[in-house]
């Protein structure tokens, strides 16, 4: 009998108990039994609906923690715009500093000279410096740092911007201003010619924010190399 039935039927699985009620009164005697249980579980404040006000402390009391953990909620919200709108406030502040900059080199004569004089105080850094590696060798970019060849594509690794704290070959790129470098940002300069950067060098990393900066630093970049000529 047993190789006749149906080998689907077989298979059904066993049907799931349902879960039993809660009985509200076993939950009133729990609470009864245990009546500081509810007040250790402060996330429960979160679900329940609040009792309204009326004489007696317990019931004040539930209510002023149902008070507490939304103004808590409320306060970290409050301090996550607050990020956001610095964040945004960051971002908008380096693109128009990196606005400024570009105009700066459409005026003037000597893009070199303009890049080492003047950008540091237009982007509000300690330091900005045009790097270059002699092409062919003993022929070197005027205006710009001598480094050594191979440097730029190992420091840049195949990006357009590389963002550095605590950096090292700091006199190489800084020059002078090594002693400020806690913070660096190295901006690849495209075009035809020797490898070449930009090298801006910080005391405040807020100055050149990784999240918010590397587009802006590589139009700069972009713009350099346009008005080199590269």
């Amino acid at each position: 009998m047993l190789s006749t039935w149906p080998r689907h039927l077989a298979k059904v699985p066993a049907k799931v108990p349902a879960p039993p009620e809660i009985d509200p009164s076993a939950v009133s005697a729990f609470l009864r039994a245990h009546p500081a249980w509810l007040a250790e579980q402060p996330d429960l404040y979160r679900v329940l609906a609040p009792p309204k006000r009326v004489h007696g402390e317990a019931l004040t009391d539930h209510m002023a923690m149902m008070l507490t953990l939304a103004r808590q909620d409320a306060a970290l919200m409050a301090e996550r715009a607050d990020d956001v709108l610095a964040a945004g406030r960051a971002a908008a502040g380096l693109a128009a500093r990196v606005h400024d900059a570009v105009l700066a080199l459409i005026r003037s004569g000597d893009p070199a000279e303009c890049v080492n004089a003047e950008l540091g105080g237009i982007l509000r850094i300690d330091s900005a410096a045009l790097c270059a590696e002699p092409l062919p060798p003993g022929t070197l970019m005027p205006g710009a740092r001598e480094l050594p060849l191979g440097v730029v594509n190992m420091l840049l690794d195949g990006r357009d911007v590389a963002f550095r704290t605590g950096p090292a070959e700091t006199r190489m790129l800084h020059g002078e201003a090594a002693g400020l470098a806690s913070f660096d940002a190295l901006v690849r300069i495209p075009g035809a010619g020797p490898p070449a950067l930009l090298a801006l060098a910080t005391r405040d990393t807020r100055a050149l924010d990784p999240s918010q900066g590397s587009g802006a630093l590589a139009f700069l970049g972009r713009a350099i190399a346009a008005a080199l000529g590269r």
